[in-house]
């Protein structure tokens, strides 16, 4: 991994949701920072142990901030969320700016209620799709 500052969205690569999530921040990253990983990469695994956290834990997606920076700072569940909406911009920033007042606890409380949930609404996966050409550059794990 290089010493980007890039922002690195890491997701359950097997998920449908969060493949979605990641087509979504594709779309309306204009600005192009977002970088992305899946959770089953040796990638997140190195980042999530740096921070104590597991990559087994695939009910969430986690934001890293800074990457290998001494500001360096994992974000998760809506946090990571409010992140990535924040760094999008626009009426994106605006919902972000909506949603931080709500308590975190309420918040991660609705997160993973869908989480727990996601594969039988959204359906699972049998291996990480491939990125589209254009992208594949910002994919860290291929």
């Amino acid at each position: 991994m290089s010493a980007s500052s890039n922002p690195i969205l890491l997701y359950d690569g097997v998920c449908g949701l969060c493949n979605r999530l990641v087509q979504f921040v594709l779309r309306h990253d204009h600005n192009e920072i977002f970088r992305f990983a899946s959770l089953q990469s040796p990638l997140a695994a190195l980042i999530l142990g740096r921070h104590g956290a597991s990559a087994n834990d695939l009910d969430t997606f986690y934001v890293v901030a800074d990457p290998e920076q001494p500001s360096e700072h994992l974000f998760s569940r809506s946090e990571a969320a409010v992140f990535v909406l924040t760094k999008l911009g626009g009426a994106w920033a605006v919902a972000a700016v909506l949603c931080r007042p709500l308590p975190r606890s309420f918040r991660d409380v609705l997160y993973n209620l869908v989480a727990r949930n996601r594969y039988k609404i959204f359906g699972k996966l049998d291996v990480c799709p491939i990125p589209d050409a254009r992208h594949r550059a910002k994919f860290l794990d291929r």
